[in-house]
Order: structure tokens, then C-alpha cells, then sequence
């Protein structure tokens, strides 16, 4: 491919990415939506962390199976209470990596 090529390439994809973006904000800019609206997309992102996170969690990959004493559940039990009664992220990072790091010794 050339250079020119390569060029009409990053624009297309910059286009791609960027037209699905832009566009319902230049629409919705100027209007009010509904509370019940804005209360159900601040749930998206909750919902997107779950679906990320539970199959890592809650599942074998090797055996397509559900396996509750993965080390990784383990782990994240006492990091999200640690999260939860202090509100740091910074802390729940640091314990969240050091548990995992001395549950792999263990």
C-alpha cells in the first residue's frame, strides 16, 4: 500500500469512529431528556464493568464451568469491601494487587 493509501485508510477509520460519536451529541445537545432516561444510561456503565468482569470471576476457562474458588473471586471479595469502607482507589489497587500477588505464593 502507499502512502496515500494509508492516509485515506486513517481517515476512514477516523470517520468511522468518530461519526457514531459525535453526532447524537450535536443532537441531544440543545434538549432535555427525560430523568427517567438519565437515570437508566448511568446504569450502562455498571452494567458493562459486570458483564466484564463476572465471567473472569465466577467461570473456568479451561472447562467452561462455573468455579467459585478461583483465586481471582477470592481476591476480589476482601478488595471490594476494603473499596467499599474506604473509597479509595488508589488503596483498593495497592490491596487488590497485593492480595493477588500473595495468593499466587499461596
Amino acid at each position: 500500500m502507499s502512502f496515500g493509501d494509508y492516509l485515506i485508510l486513517f481517515g476512514g477509520m477516523g470517520l468511522v469512529t468518530y461519526l457514531p460519536r459525535s453526532l447524537p451529541l450535536l443532537y441531544l445537545a440543545h434538549k432535555r431528556m427525560p430523568q427517567w432516561l438519565i437515570d437508566w444510561l448511568g446504569l450502562i456503565p455498571v452494567a458493562i464493568l459486570s458483564a466484564l468482569l463476572a465471567p473472569s470471576l465466577f467461570t473456568d476457562a479451561a472447562t467452561r464451568s462455573l468455579a467459585f474458588g478461583k483465586l481471582e473471586l477470592l481476591v476480589a471479595v476482601p478488595t471490594l469491601i476494603f473499596a467499599l469502607k474506604t473509597r479509595s482507589l488508589g488503596g483498593t489497587v495497592l490491596v487488590g494487587m497485593l492480595l493477588y500477588w500473595l495468593g499466587g505464593i499461596v
